[in-house]
């Protein structure tokens, strides 16, 4: 259910129907747009007595959502949400005519590691660094990550360079540490249904960057997100890394299709990895040309100075040069299609 209130409605109507409807046992989310608030109501395993919320001052209509998913749909929300991320140099948008570019290593690895590539980084004018401090890896005898040294480590490439730092979470207590040191909370493909750490990533304070499952569907993907929105937190980043076909010249194939089909449905920014997305180095830059020129928001890339030793996915890993010419193509396909690059 949706209640659209009037252009001119104050904060205090806003609050009232709020108030009403948790009177009646359900979960009000007032999401404010460019031109006037929607309230979305979840919680009803049935019908909502509409009389009682259309008869409230401020009120035009309500409106039934058929969709599964409410608070990611643009039923709820017309235009495009615009994510702000905060960092020591000032606040990263993403979303509407703003694409931002993450970029670093796969994982943490050691100290001196991240502070060659985020020196390199820098000099390219990106804001947002990425690194993996938890690795979820396929076998166990794998490189899992420095766990909380690593998450230091990325504290202390933030204060040194004034990045907007990207880690993702892989339970409830990592969680905790990453909304702790880090500015951006990632989920990852293997926990896109974790639906408990989606709870708790909806009561964070930080943004979310949810990416998609391997095998997700685009309802599914949705769903996912409508997890975190529904908890409170409605700073969620979508991401498209890729998915399991039988193609075998690359690691996933990359669906650049979802991202219109997102931008249709939802209201929600998404991202797209080239990395994971394809798992070829040289595959890279033409695909972040291709994601930037169908609608992205934003590109995940994985940089690392010396791939060739990574303990992570070096395969795919772009050294710092490369990136910097990549920076430099899909800025001038931005430009085409009036978007600023961050």
């Amino acid at each position: 259910m949706l209640v659209v209130m009037q252009e001119n409605a104050t904060e205090e109507q806003v609050r009232a129907v709020c108030e009403r409807i948790e009177a009646l046992g359900l979960k009000a989310h007032a999401i404010p747009g460019s031109g006037r608030t929607a309230i979305g109501i979840t919680g009803n395993s049935g019908a909502v007595d509409l009389g009682v919320l259309e008869s409230m001052t401020g009120v035009i209509e309500c409106i039934p959502v058929t969709k599964p998913y409410k608070l990611v749909s643009r039923d709820v929300k017309e235009e495009d949400t615009v994510v702000r991320i905060p960092t020591p140099s000032g606040e990263v948008l993403v979303g509407g005519e703003h694409i931002a570019m993450v970029a670093g290593p796969c994982a943490v690895e050691t100290e001196e590691q991240c502070f060659s590539i985020a020196s390199q980084l820098k000099a390219t004018g990106i804001r947002l660094f990425r690194g993996g401090a938890y690795k979820p890896r396929t076998s166990p005898y794998s490189f899992q990550g420095l766990g909380l040294s690593g998450l230091k480590i990325l504290s202390m490439v933030r204060k040194q360079y004034g990045f907007g730092i990207v880690t993702e979470a892989i339970d409830n207590e990592s969680l905790d540490l990453v909304e702790e040191y880090a500015d951006v909370i990632q989920i990852g493909a293997r926990n896109m249904q974790n639906f408990s750490l989606l709870k708790r990533a909806g009561r964070a304070k930080l943004p979310v960057l949810l990416k998609r499952g391997m095998s997700a569907t685009l309802d599914e993907f949705l769903m996912a997100a409508e997890y975190v929105l529904s908890e409170g937190n409605y700073n969620v980043m979508l991401c498209e890394r890729g998915v399991r076909t039988f193609s075998d010249f690359s690691r996933n194939t990359l669906d650049l299709a979802v991202v219109p089909a997102v931008k249709k449905r939802s209201h929600l920014p998404i991202l797209v990895d080239p990395s994971h997305g394809t798992g070829k180095r040289h595959k890279v830059l033409p695909l972040s040309r291709a994601a930037v020129a169908v609608g992205a928001d934003g590109l995940l890339v994985e940089v690392h100075h010396q791939p060739e030793k990574a303990l992570s996915d070096g395969i795919q890993s772009i050294v710092p040069e490369e990136f910097a010419e990549l920076l430099t193509e899909v800025r001038q396909i931005s430009s085409v299609l009036h978007r600023k690059l961050n």
